[in-house]
């Protein structure tokens, strides 16, 4: 009887040191779990905070109130044609289906932003009469985005580089045969726009054998006030 009632506790005592191992590794694994759920989490909310905000059309910094944010890049050769974004709007684009050959020209009301209208002049093969027409009928207070695509300049003539030059443009009279050109300036300026790009068609530094590198511009442009 001493000997099955040994053997009973012995067995008892086994039970619970089963028991309790057992529930020591559940509680063990629970705490795992959490500490892992927390870990990630965290890596999670620091990889989120550590992403840089964007901004209207991509910008890395907000503009200051009562300007428009923009973005825009000349054509890639001839292959890819400009894009111009203001306040986060696609303007013109390739998927727009609304860039050309040539001079492509967003106008933007100054006071709202909103677009006015847009249009490509092909400077190649085309006529620069209706370019010259386009430049003539804009209003005071419109802002004027133009990019190059291609080849922007071979039908300019010295009244259309004078128009554009009066929208404040610094490089219009030096703009040559494919060289790539990006401009924002505005009807009724009074000064010289710091919003301009340019770079010379150079068949030694080309990144596109016979065509310059893409250039890209972004900024903020004053908002108008009566």
């Amino acid at each position: 009887m001493m000997r099955t009632g040994g053997i009973l506790k012995l067995i008892v005592l086994l039970s619970a040191f089963l028991l309790a191992a057992f529930l020591a590794s559940q509680l063990l694994e629970i705490n795992m779990d959490f500490n892992l759920s927390r870990m990630l989490v965290k890596s999670g909310a620091m990889e989120e905070s550590t992403k840089p905000t964007r901004y209207k059309c991509g910008l890395y910094k907000p503009c200051p109130e009562d300007h428009f944010s923009f973005k825009m890049a000349s054509g890639a050769a001839s292959i890819v044609g400009p894009k111009i974004c203001l306040e986060d709007n696609i303007l013109m684009s390739g998927v727009k289906n609304n860039v050309g050959r040539g001079l492509n020209i967003a106008l933007v009301n100054g006071k709202t932003g909103k677009l006015i209208k847009t249009d490509s002049f092909d400077m190649w093969g085309g006529d620069v009469n209706p370019l010259i027409k386009f430049l003539k009928d804009i209003e005071d207070g419109t802002v004027v985005m133009m990019a190059t695509f291609d080849d922007s300049s071979t039908k300019l003539t010295s009244e259309a580089r004078k128009l554009i030059s009066a929208l404040g443009s610094s490089y219009i009279n030096s703009l040559s045969f494919r060289d790539n050109w990006l401009f924002v300036g505005g009807k009724g300026i009074k000064t010289k726009s710091p919003f301009e790009q340019y770079i010379k068609n150079n068949a030694e530094i080309n990144k596109y054998e016979g065509w310059p590198e893409v250039l890209e511009m972004e900024g903020c442009i004053p908002r108008k006030h009566d």
